[in-house]
Protein backbone atom coordinates (compact mmCIF):
# COMPACT_ATOMS: atom_id res chain seq x y z
CA UNK A 1 0.00 0.00 0.00
CA UNK A 2 1.29 3.46 -0.90
CA UNK A 3 1.34 5.77 2.12
CA UNK A 4 0.61 9.38 1.17
CA UNK A 5 0.45 12.55 3.22
CA UNK A 6 -3.11 13.42 4.34
CA UNK A 7 -4.38 9.89 3.67
CA UNK A 8 -6.57 8.36 6.37
CA UNK A 9 -5.36 4.90 7.39
CA UNK A 10 -6.51 2.35 9.96
CA UNK A 11 -3.76 1.85 12.55
CA UNK A 12 -3.30 -0.47 15.52
CA UNK A 13 -2.01 1.92 18.20
CA UNK A 14 -1.74 -0.67 21.00
CA UNK A 15 0.14 -1.04 23.23
CA UNK A 16 -0.04 2.48 24.64
CA UNK A 17 0.87 4.13 27.92
CA UNK A 18 -1.12 6.50 30.14
CA UNK A 19 -3.22 9.08 28.30
CA UNK A 20 -2.16 8.10 24.77
CA UNK A 21 -5.05 7.38 22.40
CA UNK A 22 -5.31 3.61 22.08
CA UNK A 23 -6.89 0.77 20.09
CA UNK A 24 -7.23 0.27 16.35
CA UNK A 25 -8.57 3.45 14.78
CA UNK A 26 -8.37 5.80 11.81
CA UNK A 27 -5.33 8.07 11.75
CA UNK A 28 -4.19 10.86 9.45
CA UNK A 29 -0.76 10.56 7.83
CA UNK A 30 1.14 13.78 8.59
CA UNK A 31 4.63 12.91 7.31
CA UNK A 32 5.51 14.11 3.79
CA UNK A 33 5.48 11.74 0.81
CA UNK A 34 9.27 11.80 0.37
CA UNK A 35 9.76 10.49 3.92
CA UNK A 36 6.93 7.99 3.52
CA UNK A 37 8.67 6.51 0.46
CA UNK A 38 12.03 5.93 2.11
CA UNK A 39 11.49 5.29 5.83
CA UNK A 40 9.95 2.36 7.70
CA UNK A 41 8.11 4.82 9.95
CA UNK A 42 5.43 7.45 9.36
CA UNK A 43 4.07 10.30 11.44
CA UNK A 44 0.35 10.19 12.17
CA UNK A 45 -2.37 11.98 14.13
CA UNK A 46 -5.09 9.76 15.64
CA UNK A 47 -8.74 10.36 14.78
CA UNK A 48 -11.52 10.07 17.35
CA UNK A 49 -15.30 10.24 17.17
CA UNK A 50 -15.62 11.61 20.72
CA UNK A 51 -14.03 14.95 21.47
CA UNK A 52 -14.63 18.52 22.42
CA UNK A 53 -13.76 21.41 20.15
CA UNK A 54 -10.16 21.93 21.34
CA UNK A 55 -7.93 24.31 19.37
CA UNK A 56 -5.58 21.41 18.54
CA UNK A 57 -8.30 19.30 16.90
CA UNK A 58 -9.84 19.48 13.44
CA UNK A 59 -13.47 18.47 13.13
CA UNK A 60 -14.47 16.73 9.90
CA UNK A 61 -16.92 14.17 8.58
CA UNK A 62 -15.88 10.54 8.07
CA UNK A 63 -18.40 7.92 6.92
CA UNK A 64 -21.27 10.32 7.67
CA UNK A 65 -20.17 10.92 11.27
CA UNK A 66 -18.39 13.80 13.00
CA UNK A 67 -14.78 13.02 13.89
CA UNK A 68 -11.76 14.94 15.13
CA UNK A 69 -8.13 14.78 14.04
CA UNK A 70 -6.21 14.87 17.33
CA UNK A 71 -3.14 16.98 16.51
CA UNK A 72 -2.13 17.13 20.18
CA UNK A 73 -1.33 13.37 19.96
CA UNK A 74 0.90 13.31 16.86
CA UNK A 75 3.30 10.33 16.95
CA UNK A 76 5.64 8.33 14.77
CA UNK A 77 4.77 4.68 14.18
CA UNK A 78 6.26 1.70 12.36
CA UNK A 79 4.61 0.86 9.03
CA UNK A 80 3.64 -2.59 10.35
CA UNK A 81 0.97 -0.90 12.52
CA UNK A 82 -1.00 0.17 9.41
CA UNK A 83 -3.87 -2.13 8.50
CA UNK A 84 -5.34 -0.37 5.44
CA UNK A 85 -6.08 2.98 3.82
CA UNK A 86 -9.65 4.30 3.86
CA UNK A 87 -9.62 7.75 2.27
CA UNK A 88 -8.14 11.23 2.00
CA UNK A 89 -8.84 14.64 3.51
CA UNK A 90 -10.26 17.35 1.28
CA UNK A 91 -8.32 20.56 0.63
CA UNK A 92 -10.29 22.62 3.18
CA UNK A 93 -9.50 20.15 5.97
CA UNK A 94 -5.85 19.96 4.88
CA UNK A 95 -5.56 23.76 5.21
CA UNK A 96 -6.98 23.58 8.75
CA UNK A 97 -4.54 20.80 9.73
CA UNK A 98 -1.57 22.75 8.32
CA UNK A 99 -2.60 25.94 10.12
CA UNK A 100 -2.88 24.20 13.50
CA UNK A 101 0.43 22.35 13.07
CA UNK A 102 2.12 25.63 12.14
CA UNK A 103 0.63 27.37 15.18
CA UNK A 104 1.63 24.50 17.48
CA UNK A 105 5.21 23.99 16.29
CA UNK A 106 6.39 26.99 14.24
CA UNK A 107 4.93 30.24 15.54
Amino acid sequence: MEIKQYRIVIVNLDPTVGSEIKKTRPCLVISPDEMNKHLRTITIAPITSKSKNYMTRVKFELDGNNNWIVLDQIRTIDLTRIIKGIGDLDSKEIRKVKAIIKEMFVD
